[in-house]
């Protein structure tokens, strides 16, 4: 086994992790993990080795974890600058910056002067979104007993924890900004049956509502918000554009369109780098303290990460691997 070390938008370990090099450098690489666009538009991995060059590790220990040990572990088709080997590198203007200037595959360069060096064509898009717009009656919440389970986040964890909160005797359940507990829906986006509906702390949104079709591993739609009428204008943007995110305040709403399944698109990097900013800052600016809000709420979907997660069936404890009931 090796262990891999990650740097991804929502979960970040290299801190935790890093002096594994000064344990066990023969062990370990850099990894990233479900990366946004602005990160990749900033540098990643050789962001990475830079970083731990300047902090003092071993050079050759750093560069090898992104180099020689997954090639080696993973017996990668790739050259290792051996006698006989393909001619595989890249050109950077520092050890201490890492800036790429070119990258050779198979001893031709493929990129050079910040463009790639060679042609391609674009395949067509796939999509399968088959659900229909929701209204606010389809995810109002009768009260039963006044208890409920709430997905309780952690800051820059995948795992959750169950929180039990008591919700007295109103007739239906809303989100209570106030003790930042919010309404979470999943839309099934692959058949038209009705969206699921829980609650969830972390988010800390004081108005609106966002939304996504980028929701591990099915990607349905998922949504959290403050009110039904945004949290259903934020669901329907999604089935209008059939996958993308959105954000929605007060009836208005601001979308980024991923034309490719619902999770990818065609646009340039830095292109969907600014939109994606851009939704950033206005979720943050409706009172979300997360770093990485949409990544995040991607992984509220991923029912195999303890402990309580959503899906399209309903909620789940993952600790007891079943489907679990909103009210105790």
């Amino acid at each position: 086994m090796k262990i891999l070390i990650r740097e991804g938008s929502a979960a970040k370990n290299l801190e935790a992790l890093k002096e594994l090099f000064n344990i066990r450098p023969d062990m370990i690489m850099l990894c990233s993990d479900d990366l946004h666009p602005e990160i990749l538009r900033n540098r990643h991995i050789n962001k990475i080795i830079a970083d731990l060059i300047l902090q003092g590790y071993n050079i050759f220990d750093v560069l090898r974890s992104a180099t020689l040990n997954p090639v080696m572990h993973y017996n990668l088709d790739s050259g290792l600058l051996r006698e006989g080997d393909f001619a595989d590198f890249i050109i950077v203007d520092s050890l201490s910056q890492m800036n790429v200037f070119e990258t050779w595959i198979n001893g031709r360069r493929v990129f050079g002067k910040g463009e790639i060096q060679f042609k391609y064509k674009p395949g067509g898009g796939i999509n399968n979104f088959k659900c229909s717009k929701i209204n606010a009656n389809d995810i109002a919440v009768k009260n039963h007993n006044g208890r409920i389970r709430v997905i309780d986040t952690i800051e820059e964890e995948l795992l959750t924890k169950e929180l039990i909160v008591t919700t007295g005797d109103k007739e239906f359940l809303n989100a209570d900004t106030a003790s930042d507990v919010l309404k979470i829906v999943v839309k099934d986006r692959y058949f038209d049956s009705p969206p699921v509906v829980g609650f969830i702390r972390g988010f800390n949104l004081k108005k609106g509502a966002i939304a996504s079709s980028v929701a591990h591993d099915s990607h349905n739609i998922i949504s959290v918000g403050t009110n039904d009428e945004d949290i259903t204008i934020a669901i329907n943007e999604i089935v209008n554009m059939k996958g993308g995110l959105s954000v929605s305040n007060e009836g208005s709403v601001v979308s980024l369109k991923l034309n490719i399944a619902g999770i990818m698109t065609t646009s340039r990097c830095s292109h969907v780098a600014d939109e994606y900013e851009n939704l950033n800052e206005i979720v943050k600016s409706l009172g979300c303290e997360k770093k990485a809000p949409f990544m995040t709420l991607s992984f509220m979907a991923l029912l195999v990460i303890p402990d309580l997660k959503i899906g399209d069936k309903g909620l789940f404890d993952v600790n007891k691997f079943e489907l679990v009931p909103l009210f105790l």
